[in-house]
């Protein structure tokens, strides 16, 4: 879609309220079918099947349900190459786009830093290598390289940290006389996002990203209860690298029985989950909580430290491969990167085109920090969420998007003061259909009923295997944009961001699941 297409497609009145926001209360308990019988109904006198007024006459009644009277809507679907817009509702407005967010970050460094872009870890020696030993420290420089964790290396990443001690010894080191340590400050600002939560901070999406970074700062604590009620549950972490220490004061109890009450529902008794505290300064987790006898329990928890981690993981490797490091590690960071190292050798990432994918389909937050912080630093100079911001900032321009449609202050869409437009979304998305890079970023995309964040919606119906587009989702926000081939093999674009509800946000997704459906369906005689 040329930017005059899109200007014209985009200022075409917000489609009216009609039909089916008259629904009286009982018809809301419906949920799902309520929805859909609203949407397929006209009582008679709807507009003809598959026209483009039946379209804006079922999501008119969907979004108008008396359920969605405090919702905030934005709704903007367009035929780019007819320039044309199918429907438009509130397209211009501000929203808070959540997990959709990572559509402006993985389009702009698709477009700034390429598809075969990779991260590079490198490992210096700070002084000479005589007769196999190292007569001195040997220490580590991050780019960021956010692919050494499990999801990135065949669901084993200390397997992927064993080819740093072969490297080692074909550079002539079997012994490191001084310490391990890490040098560098590419990322030099905070460790988290603007405007994160304080209190969920030990929580795996919310895990801080720094030059070093292992596993998506992330690792998972597995608790099992014991052979008797009251005794303590027993734990295992993976990855396993000694850090940080954790302690778990989770008791195994009875399995509570269940019951039935006087409506004939049942009602099961609910254990006190267990829950993860941080001691930064002991480097200790406590857990505390409950589990039931011959049960287990998953605890996903962040790295504090990320770098750190990175440390651990590696010492341990080294050490099981039979290389010491007599100096032990050293937890401080060496900021100095003087003439005094001298690069041993470089491991490089995988390339952006097979990291994509592991951040849009599953959402992964830290990937989208360290893509965030990476173009600020290949832009600027910089390695900051500001210069990150900047660099964005001047490729959504570059794009046509006026300054008033989008405000950036993550590269996720954790925090709350993102805020975007519909028609942003839609000229983002368009300027990657139009660009070199177009299959790459699509294919990253999750894909409804087949994977990512919507694997389990819109089966068995004409969007599965045909929508690739991105969720989003933070308390009172809710998103799905991205491009769907119609029955006569067209391709739209669309975005739907609903903020501001008090419903169960299962229902919003019902509704944005509907519309995909039905322009999946478009075209069929």
């Amino acid at each position: 879609m040329s930017s005059t297409h899109v200007a014209r497609a985009t200022t075409r009145h917000d489609a009216r309220r009609t039909g089916c926001g008259v629904l009286r209360p009982m018809a809301i308990a419906l949920g799902a079918a309520a929805i859909q019988a609203c949407a397929s109904a006209g009582g008679g006198r709807g507009p003809a099947p598959g026209t483009r007024a039946e379209l804006r006459h079922a999501i008119d009644s969907m979004v108008a349900l008396p359920k969605f009277s405090n919702a905030h809507w934005g709704i903007l679907i367009v035929d780019p190459e007819r320039g044309d817009t199918l429907y438009s509702r509130n397209a211009g407005k501000l929203f808070m786009p959540a997990s959709n967010q990572k559509i402006v970050t993985g389009a702009v460094s698709l477009t700034l830093l390429g598809p075969d872009y990779q991260f590079e870890t490198a490992f210096a020696a700070r002084g000479p290598i005589e007769g196999g030993v190292l007569r001195g420290d040997l220490v580590v420089l991050g780019n960021g390289d956010p692919t050494m964790s499990n999801r990135m290396r065949a669901g084993d990443v200390m397997q992927a940290m064993r080819a740093i001690p072969d490297s080692l010894r074909a550079q002539g080191v079997r012994y490191v006389s001084g310490r391990l340590q890490r040098a560098g400050d590419m990322f030099p600002d905070a460790l988290h996002g603007y405007g994160w939560g304080w209190d969920d901070f030990d929580f795996a999406y919310s895990a801080g990203v720094d030059e070093l970074f292992f596993n998506e700062g992330m690792f998972t604590v597995t608790l099992r209860g014991g052979q008797r009620e009251g005794g303590r549950a027993s734990l295992t972490v993976q990855p396993d690298i000694g850090f940080p220490s954790v302690r778990s004061l989770v008791t195994t109890v009875r399995r509570p029985d269940t019951t039935r009450n006087a409506d004939g529902s049942v009602s099961v008794p609910r254990l006190r989950s267990p829950t993860a505290k941080m001691d930064s300064a002991a480097n200790l987790l406590t857990i505390t909580g409950e589990v039931a006898l011959g049960d287990s329990v998953r605890v996903d928890v962040a790295y504090r430290d990320p770098g750190l981690a990175y440390l651990y993981a590696l010492r341990k490797t080294l050490s099981d491969q039979a290389l010491t490091v007599e100096g032990g590690l050293d937890p401080r960071s060496a900021r100095d990167t003087s003439a005094d190292l001298d690069t041993l050798f470089v491991l490089k990432s995988p390339p952006l085109r097979e990291i994509l994918p592991a951040l849009e389909k599953p959402s992964q937050n830290q990937i989208a920090e360290i893509l965030f912080k990476t173009v600020g630093l290949r832009s600027t100079g910089v390695g900051t969420a500001d210069s990150g911001r900047v660099a964005i900032e001047r490729q959504l321009a570059a794009w046509g998007i006026v300054p008033t449609s989008v405000a950036v202050r993550d590269g996720s869409g954790l925090s709350r003061h993102n805020y975007i437009a519909p028609d942003a979304i839609v000229r983002i998305l368009d300027a990657i259909r139009r660009s070199g890079h177009f299959e790459v970023f699509r294919s990253a995309l999750p894909v409804a009923g087949v994977d990512g964040t919507i694997a389990n919606r819109m089966r068995n119906t004409p969007a599965a295997g045909n929508v690739h587009a991105k969720t989003g989702t933070v308390d009172k926000a809710r998103s799905l944009s991205g491009y769907v081939t119609t029955a006569d093999g067209r391709l739209l674009i669309f975005s739907l961001l609903c903020n501001n509800f008090t419903m169960p946000s299962r229902e919003v997704d019902q509704v944005a699941d509907a519309i995909a459906v039905r322009l999946a369906g478009l075209g069929r005689r």
